[in-house]
């Protein structure tokens, strides 16, 4: 299992077509995925349960993974994360 704390640089912060796209990066994993803001814990796979988070630019989220390809899923959900463009 990994954790790691990302900043979101996306300008518009999680609205619905960020948060469509993450889950869209988030699926393409086999690992269990959980985005975690303040206390609130949600499945990165589902899209009702990221909306509900509500995140703006510059919020600090912890992303976790476990599974076989959880490296590579965290690193791929930091580098959208990340995005500042």
């Amino acid at each position: 299992m990994i954790t790691k704390k990302i900043t979101v640089g996306i300008p518009t912060g999680l609205e619905a077509r960020p948060v469509a796209m993450l889950v869209q990066v988030a699926s393409q994993y086999e690992s269990s995925i959980y985005i975690e803001s303040g206390l609130t814990k949600v499945n990165a796979k589902s899209i009702m349960g990221m909306m509900t988070l509500g995140i703006d630019k510059g919020a600090d989220v912890l992303v976790t993974a476990d599974g076989q390809d959880e490296e590579r899923a965290v690193a791929a959900i930091e580098q959208y994360l990340s995005n500042a463009s």
